[in-house]
């Protein structure tokens, strides 16, 4: 490819700047000078962040990388990462900070100090140990948000288990992939959980999954948490509560080789065999704790830190459990929806903790955009100090709202990238040092490595656009696929193999200052007449439009054209729908902000667009959708009823021009 996009130049330029605060830069963790040290010893560097961490034993080597793409990071240590996210704050003298602050969706809350979450690991790993699993058994994790699913976590590496969370909307056909792909013995799940004021179902799914056909699974662990009333095979069943709450309070940990396999986390395919995304020990830890630690300028004597994603994805891997408490940080858990039991309850819930630093996704923000503004101007959000982006490139409106609502025009905003495969954040602004721009993600973390290149491998100058690659080994990375080596190899190291570089499958651009800016999965480029199109820009387009919250864009197979540009946009909660002449007023703006080229060939205003529970836009439902195909699995989507919203209503929104 050449250019991801024939109106970036003009969409994509950004004169606006954010210097980050000056009390914020004179008492940050990272100033300037960390680039300097990365560029100058990258391996030294990462050697200095590897010892922010508790080793049993030292390493010999910080890198190996004779195998690649197959690497080693920090060869010959031994760590535990349950002791280095538990003992070893308790050993310091802080087992008295509060490490969880668990709200629950019907209002219940627990306070959990870092003493106590060591004895409720310290139970739950003698648990596992008399179910029998041991070192390199797979453990299916399939719980809501929930002190239980951390614990869950957290056990499984203290025994040197690999766990495989299954994020909690998934269906009985996708836990059991998993499950007998990963060849688990066991399943951690509950009865129920809670979603907008309502219990739903879980041991049961696990049931269904667990009955399509033979597996490896001996025990399944029920936390009860729905009080609903559950089948149970006494031969293979077994409540949390009678099994876990009789166990020793203290565990002897051992530690583990760095390369000790950490976890699997099966990324969200639509079709196929699922992928199995295998991280290690230390290299990942090493990772997750600088990164949340550089990226959000934690202080964790006085933080107060809230990461919204669900356990079930990465971000909450990296970001609610393995690096937050790697760090002693003190964090929120919330178990529910922003809108339950009202539209405010995440303002509530930072009111009431005193939340300083927040990471939510581009489409949260969108949504309370379009909820309002007098919801968050209701409660009182001077704590916060740091905002945080992820999951999507982040539209500059939406940005914006998010500084000047949310952050009170003085709250440095870190929009971040990062895959399941980097395991860590890897590109990032540093709030004490980066003048931002809104939309754009900026910089490469100090010790990260990355460049925009053409198709053929060859970086892009400044202006130019391309395809997203990682040019240097990072500690968090991969290690492979669960069982299928060549799948790692064909999918991540395939296309630039003579470079040797990571393709992410993202495309992204540097602007005339260097700065990168993401365009969303290189899948989600539209080819429009041989001109070709990010889906990000034309929804940056059409949410740059007043009367639009929302927007999500497909391309659409088109016999003229190759592929027809598609729209499916929410309007703001004031604005009426206009019909026929407001379509025609947005494809007009789209067009002037970016060219006639881009001009959408239908525009369709829906009421909601599909979803997953974490938040993230289903865009191949809406692919479906916009060819006329029969929509895909939906079970997914935290709604599946709004397809068939959308499906009734494409006759409307038409244009031919």
């Amino acid at each position: 490819m050449s250019e991801p996009s024939e109106g970036l130049s003009n969409l994509l330029h950004e004169e606006r700047r954010f210097p980050p605060p000056a009390e914020l830069t004179a008492n940050a963790n990272y100033g300037a000078e960390a680039y300097a040290a990365a560029a100058t010893d990258r391996l030294g560097f990462w050697d200095d962040k590897a010892r922010r961490l508790s080793w049993a034993t030292d390493w010999t080597q910080t890198l190996d990388w004779s195998d690649a793409p197959h690497a080693k990071w920090f060869v010959g240590g031994k760590l535990n990462a349950s002791v280095n996210c538990v003992d070893r704050h308790v050993e310091a003298g802080l087992g008295d900070r509060v490490a969880i602050h668990f709200e629950g969706e019907p209002g219940d809350t627990r306070t959990i100090t870092y003493a106590e979450l060591g004895v409720l690991v310290a139970k739950a790993a003698h648990a596992l140990t008399e179910l029998g699993v041991k070192q390199g058994d797979r453990v299916a994790i399939y719980l809501p948000m929930s002190v239980e699913a951390v614990v869950s976590m957290l056990a499984c590496a203290r025994v040197g288990a690999i766990h495989s969370v299954i994020f909690g909307g998934f269906s009985a056909q996708a836990i059991y992939d998993r499950v007998i792909d990963a060849d688990a013995s066991l399943v951690i799940t509950a009865d129920g959980g809670w979603r907008r004021g309502k219990v739903f179902a879980l041991k049961p799914v696990v049931d269904e999954a667990l009955a399509k056909g033979t597996t490896g699974v001996k025990n399944v662990i029920v936390v009860r948490r729905g009080e609903n009333d559950v089948d149970f095979d006494a031969e293979r069943d077994v409540w949390w509560h009678e099994l876990v709450d009789r166990q020793p309070d203290t565990h002897t940990a051992e530690a583990f080789d760095a390369e000790n396999p950490l976890f699997i986390l099966y990324t969200s395919g639509t079709t196929g065999k699922p992928k199995g995304i295998l991280h290690t020990t230390g290299g990942y830890l090493t990772q997750a704790a600088y990164t949340h630690h550089a990226a959000f300028d934690l202080k964790a004597e006085t933080d107060v830190y809230w990461c919204t994603a669900d356990i079930g994805w990465v971000t909450g891997h990296s970001y609610i459990v393995y690096g937050p408490l790697a760090n002693g940080a003190t964090q929120v858990i919330y178990e529910g929806t922003p809108d339950t039991p009202t539209q405010d309850r995440f303002w509530q819930i930072v009111e009431k903790y005193r939340v300083s630093l927040l990471y939510t996704a581009p489409t949260t923000i969108r949504t309370f955009m379009k909820w309002g503004e007098e919801l968050p101007a209701a409660h009182d959000l001077s704590s916060l100090r740091v905002l945080g982006s992820v999951g999507e490139p982040i539209n500059p409106e939406a940005w914006m709202w998010y500084r000047r609502v949310i952050g009170g025009d003085r709250c440095p905003i870190v929009d971040t990238w990062w895959q399941t495969e980097t395991g860590a954040m890897m590109i990032s602004p540093l709030p004490g040092v980066t003048a931002t721009k809104p939309g754009s993600a900026m910089k490469a973390l100090p010790g990260v490595s990355v460049d925009v290149v053409d198709d053929v491998g060859t970086p892009v100058p400044n202006g130019g656009g391309g395809l997203l690659v990682l040019t240097e080994p990072w500690p968090a990375m991969l290690r492979g696929i669960w069982k299928d080596d060549a799948r790692f190899v064909e999918t991540y190291w395939s296309r630039f193999a003579a470079q040797g570089y990571y393709f992410a499958g993202d495309g992204a651009k540097k602007d005339e200052d260097g700065d990168l800016w993401l365009l969303g999965r290189v899948d989600d480029v539209m080819n429009v007449s041989g001109h070709r199109i990010s889906t990000t820009e034309v929804e940056s387009a059409l949410v740059s439009h007043p009367s639009v919250a929302e927007a999500a864009v497909v391309g659409a197979n088109d016999p003229t054209t190759g592929q027809g540009i598609v729209a499916f946009v929410i309007l703001r909660g004031n604005t009426a729908n206009g019909g026929d002449a407001q379509v025609a007023e947005l494809r007009n703006h789209v067009a002037k902000e970016i060219g006639a080229i881009a001009k959408p060939r239908q525009i369709l205003v829906v009421a909601e667009l599909p979803k997953t529970r974490s938040g993230k836009i289903m865009r191949r439902l809406l692919r479906d959708v916009a060819e006329n195909r029969a929509v895909g699995d939906v079970t997914t989507l935290a709604d599946s009823s709004v397809m068939d919203l959308i499906s009734s209503g494409l006759s409307s929104g038409k244009a031919e021009d």
